[in-house]
C-alpha cells in the first residue's frame, strides 16, 4: 500500500484508509464475524488507517475495533472521534473541554488501547468555542493520550481558528465525486496550512459503486440511506443518470466503478486520504487496490464534468443534519 505524510505534522499512513461505521449496523443489520473479517483482510492489503467513533453504534463501533487489534497495535494508525452524542429523541453535540477529557477516557478504554493516534471532533458545537474545545484537546495530547488532532464537518472559520490554537493535523469531511462542496474553500484551506483531507464517504455511501438504482436497491429499513435525500424518489433518480460515465470510464480501464471513484479522490491531491468503509471482504479488497490506480487527464476530467454539483439532486444529508455540518 502507497503511503503519504498525513498533513504536515502528521505521521506517513497509507493513502487509503478504512472507515469503519458501517461495521456496526448503520447500512442494516450488523454481523460482527464479516465485519471482523473485513478489520483482517484491511490488515492485510496494508490498509493500517482505522477510524470509528464513540457515535457509531453507541460505543460498540470502538469496542469491536479493539477487540479485532487486540495484539496488533503497533500496526495500526487508530482515529476516533467524540462529541457527537446520539439518543432516542435524536442527538446532541457536546464541545465543552469537561466532556473532552470524559468521552476521550470512555474511548480509550473501549477501544482498548493506551493512545489514540488521531482524535478528531466528530461536530462542532455551536454553543462551545473551538478556542475551549481545541484547548482541552490539546491536554490530551499534554498527558500522553493523544497524538494529533483533527476536526471534522467544521467550516473554514472554525477551522482557522482552531489550528491557531494548537495544529490540526487533519480535517475529516466528506468527498467524492457527487459531494464536491469542499472544492470552494476548504481543500484549498487544507493545502494552504499543512492540513491532511480525510475524505469519508469517497463512493458516495454505495451509490458511485452502481449499484444502487432504485429505492429497492437499498433494501434494509435500518438501513439509513432511506433517511437521505439524495437516496430518495426523484433525486435517486436524476442522481442514477449521472453513472453512465463512471461505468464507462471503469469498464474501458479495466477497473470497477468504485474503483475509480476512489482514483478520482485520490488524484485531487497528495493531502487527501480517502476512508472508505465496506463490510464485505471482496470489496475491502477492491478499495484497497484503488491505491495503484491512475486515471488520465482525460478521464479525470470526463468524470469531474459528469458530477458537476449543481447536477446532484438531493443533500447529503436531511435538513436537520445539515444544519449542524459546517458550522
Amino acid at each position: 500500500m502507497r503511503r503519504q505524510k498525513l498533513g504536515k505534522a502528521g505521521p506517513e499512513i497509507p493513502v487509503i484508509g478504512l472507515g469503519c461505521m458501517p461495521l456496526t449496523s448503520v447500512y442494516g443489520t450488523s454481523d460482527k464475524s464479516a465485519a471482523l473479517a473485513v478489520i483482517d483482510r484491511a490488515l492485510e492489503a496494508g490498509v493500517t488507517h482505522f477510524d470509528s467513533s464513540d457515535a457509531y453504534a453507541a460505543g460498540t463501533n470502538e469496542e469491536l475495533l479493539g477487540e479485532a487489534l487486540k495484539g496488533r497495535r503497533d500496526k495500526v494508525f487508530l482515529a476516533t472521534k467524540f462529541g457527537q452524542i446520539r439518543h432516542a429523541k435524536g442527538m446532541d453535540v457536546n464541545g465543552r473541554p469537561e466532556y473532552v477529557q470524559s468521552a476521550c477516557e470512555a474511548s480509550l478504554q473501549r477501544l482498548g488501547v493506551d493512545v489514540i493516534d488521531l482524535y478528531y471532533q466528530h461536530r462542532v458545537d455551536p454553543d462551545t468555542p473551538i478556542e475551549d474545545t481545541v484547548g482541552a484537546m490539546a491536554r490530551l495530547v499534554e498527558q500522553g493520550k493523544v497524538r494529533t488532532l483533527g476536526l471534522s464537518e467544521a467550516g473554514a472559520d472554525t477551522i482557522r481558528r482552531g489550528h491557531a490554537t494548537h495544529p490540526i493535523t487533519a480535517l475529516q469531511t466528506e468527498y467524492s465525486l457527487w459531494s464536491r462542496f469542499a472544492e470552494d474553500e476548504l481543500l484549498p484551506l487544507c493545502d494552504d496550512l499543512g492540513i491532511a483531507y480525510v475524505a469519508y464517504s469517497p463512493v458516495g455511501r454505495g451509490f458511485l459503486s452502481a449499484t444502487i438504482k432504485s429505492e429497492a436497491d437499498v433494501a434494509a429499513e435500518s438501513d439509513s440511506r432511506k433517511m437521505q435525500p439524495r437516496f430518495q424518489g426523484e433525486n435517486l433518480a436524476a442522481n442514477v443518470a449521472l453513472l453512465e460515465t463512471l461505468e464507462n470510464v471503469a469498464a474501458a480501464n479495466g477497473f470497477s466503478p468504485a474503483q475509480a471513484a476512489i482514483a478520482w479522490v485520490l488524484a485531487q491531491g497528495d493531502y487527501i486520504f480517502p476512508i472508505p468503509g465496506t463490510m464485505n471482504v471482496g470489496h475491502m479488497s477492491e478499495n484497497a487496490a484503488a491505491a495503484n490506480i491512475e486515471l488520465s487527464s482525460a478521464d479525470l476530467a470526463r468524470l469531474a464534468d459528469a458530477f458537476r454539483p449543481e447536477a446532484i439532486a438531493g443533500t447529503r444529508y436531511p435538513e436537520g443534519h445539515m444544519s449542524r455540518v459546517g458550522i
